[in-house]
């Protein structure tokens, strides 16, 4: 087939081919060629020209540091604190009605409040504590038939027992307290919170009366309820109140769970062995009854998969987060997520924990979360929220960039949270402890075992208190922890801690605290701080004129919601005038600005519960002024 193919070929194809061949031979060794010479061209200009350039000597730079951030030197201030319960006349000892079985609500109370309640001008002091079970017989010879100690202020820190004297001889298992004037007759009024039935005490002047009945705020029989705070949500002139509740509970419910510890010990309950219960929202009528509106007003939660209420709640605090006029409502939760309510200027709140970043720690898990304080406590627009937790679980601090309500932890970045760790923190709140105009933090705390050591070495019923000195936020540790040495062997004592509470007791312009035992006298510490430090106090007050519901906004008697903003050559500080804060307790009305070196306020500004705004200038340190939102400034 082959040479039937070239048998075929056309002779002058064959020729043209062959030609074709010859001439692509020539170009091939004709190009082969110039790229040769272009290559030896090439070569001998790089070797000449390399020959001429001057050799490259490589140097060493010196390695450039960062520059040193400079630092002022921190030197810690010694605050003692000198224990005068005894010598104060302070005789109350804490009856938690505990007889063997180990009952959950045993390990809760309780409560304690500083207080005006006569008016004097100094503050008064009531505690709360709880009877005994009706099943057993007094176990304590120290027991006493009131479940309530109400103290009266001499004005130099001694105190009188007046309970008898003022109505308030009653027997009940009580929990926490709520210092407000709910009828806006310059008298401050008590709410107790109970396990069972709520008290609400109106102030007539010379003695308190039981006006539960009337008022509609007793709450159901079997209600276990915490802490309690009174606001003006509704911005109508008259003070609401907010009541937390815990867990649904029973005696024969707890029996029966039998908690042991290790070796069969019987141990308290588990707050997630029991449902939740949501808090109740009393509007004031004005007429000295109250409606529940927690269901309209949106504070009622549930869990998503079983429908049963979610709030098992702890710790209560009121706070205008986004500075809109309204008062907004955090609620602290055992094992659950907190709750931050966010005030719809409507009679109605939305629940923004999640999204606010303050529901959960970090890794989305909730804690056990029971005392609570909201402060500015950085002097800028940085808010803060500090959150005492269960033991291993750390102090929380939430921070957020002013109104923004987007908030992050920085306890673990800031220091905070290594230093409380091992704690269990019931009451916990800010406070200016040596004056020098920044807010430090407090922490009362005790765990829930008397045991606890048998099954966990490093824990311990018995706690020490803990006072965190803000240092200032240009520090990589702002809150530094201050040891005995700095604050007296009275303050460091171990202690089983719950309520705590701050107010000034002797009018040296220092603030003096009160911390609850459960079980135990309650420890009062006196500030004896020598720093020279000076202070500026106000207490506000304002003559509300009522009108209907949903008219014009206005203030309440005590300005509970007010925002007071001082501002010195050192800069600016800020305190929302509301007394409800740490657990189950009241701080002072009044509120106390710490000045350091200064000695001249150059203006004071504020924006009362009605909206309008006020300012003096040029005010002298190492006084208490006290002003009315219509009357003006008065220089004690």
């Amino acid at each position: 087939m082959a040479d039937q193919k070239s048998a075929n070929l056309d002779p002058e194809l064959e020729e043209e081919t062959e030609q074709n061949d010859e001439s692509i031979g020539r170009a091939f060794w004709y190009s082969l060629a110039v790229m040769l010479v272009l290559a030896i061209v090439g070569g001998t200009f790089f070797l000449l020209r390399q020959l001429r350039q001057p050799e490259n000597i490589v140097k060493e730079t010196p390695l450039a540091l960062p520059a040193e951030r400079q630092i002022e030197a921190i030197t810690l201030p010694k605050i003692p604190f000198s224990d005068i319960t005894q010598a104060a006349g302070i005789d109350f000892v804490h009856n938690n009605g505990a007889a063997g079985e180990k009952l959950l609500p045993e390990t809760m109370g309780g409560g304690a409040a500083f207080l005006d309640y006569d008016n004097d001008g100094d503050q008064d002091l009531l505690l709360v504590g709880s009877n005994d079970w009706p099943w057993s017989q007094p176990q304590k010879k120290e027991s006493t038939n009131s479940s309530l100690a109400l103290y009266q202020n001499d004005g130099t820190g001694k105190f009188k027992d007046v309970t008898d004297d003022m109505g308030l001889n009653v027997s009940l298992y009580g929990m926490g307290i709520a210092c407000g004037d709910y009828n806006n007759d310059g008298l401050v009024d008590l709410f107790i919170s109970a396990l069972g039935t709520n008290r609400l005490f109106k102030n007539e002047g010379t003695r308190f009366t039981d006006v539960t009945m009337q008022a509609g705020v007793g709450g159901p029989a079997q209600l276990w309820s915490t802490s309690c705070g009174w606001f003006d949500y509704d911005r109508d002139g008259d003070l609401d109140l907010l009541v937390c509740n815990y867990v649904e509970w029973t005696r024969e419910f707890d029996r029966a769970q039998n908690f042991t510890l290790k070796g069969g010990i019987r141990a308290y309950g588990r707050p997630q062995n029991f449902n939740g219960v949501p808090p109740l929202l009393y509007q004031n009528q004005g007429n000295g009854t109250f409606n529940e509106v927690s269901e309209q007003a949106g504070l009622r939660i549930f869990t998503p998969r079983t429908g049963v209420p979610l709030a098992k709640s702890l710790g209560l605090n009121f706070y205008d987060f986004d500075q809109d006029g309204y008062i907004d409502i955090f609620i602290t939760n055992d094992t659950v997520q907190n709750f931050l309510f966010h005030n719809q200027q409507n009679g109605t709140f939305t629940e923004t924990a999640v999204i606010s970043g303050v529901a959960f720690d970090m890794n989305g898990n909730a804690r056990g979360a029971m005392g609570i304080d909201i402060a500015p406590f950085r002097n800028d627009d940085t808010l803060g929220i500090a959150i005492g937790n269960f033991a291993n679980e750390m102090t929380a601090l939430y921070t957020s960039p002013g109104k923004k309500m987007e908030f992050i932890d920085e306890a673990i970045s800031n220091g905070l949270g290594p230093q409380t760790r091992l704690a269990l923190t019931f009451g916990v709140f800010f406070f200016d402890a040596d004056l020098d105009g920044r807010l430090d933090l407090f922490a009362a705390n005790g765990h829930l075992e008397e045991d606890i050591n048998i099954v966990q070495e490093r824990q311990h019923y018995e706690q020490e208190p803990q006072l965190f000195w803000n240092c200032g936020a240009q520090h990589e540790t702002e809150f530094l922890p201050l040891g005995q040495s700095l604050v007296g062997s009275d303050f460091a004592q171990p202690l089983v801690g719950r309520g705590a509470t701050f107010g000034d007791i002797d009018n040296d312009g220092d603030l003096d605290l009160l911390i609850m035992t459960t079980g135990k006298t309650p420890r009062l510490l006196r500030n004896d701080q020598q720093t020279g430090h000076h202070w500026v106090r106000f207490q506000l007050t304002s003559d509300p004129t009522k009108g209907n519901k949903g008219s014009t906004p206005a203030s309440n008697h005590d300005s509970l919601g007010a925002q007071v903003q001082i501002k010195t050559q050192s800069g600016v500080q800020s305190r929302l005038v509301m007394p409800t804060r740490s657990y189950l307790s009241q701080t002072e009305l009044p509120i106390t600005f710490g000045l350091g070196e200064e000695t001249e306020i150059a203006s004071v500004s504020i924006r009362w519960p009605s909206g309008k705004t006020t300012k003096w200038e040029n005010l002298k340190a190492d006084q208490l002024y006290q002003i009315s939102e219509q009357n003006g400034l008065v220089e004690k």
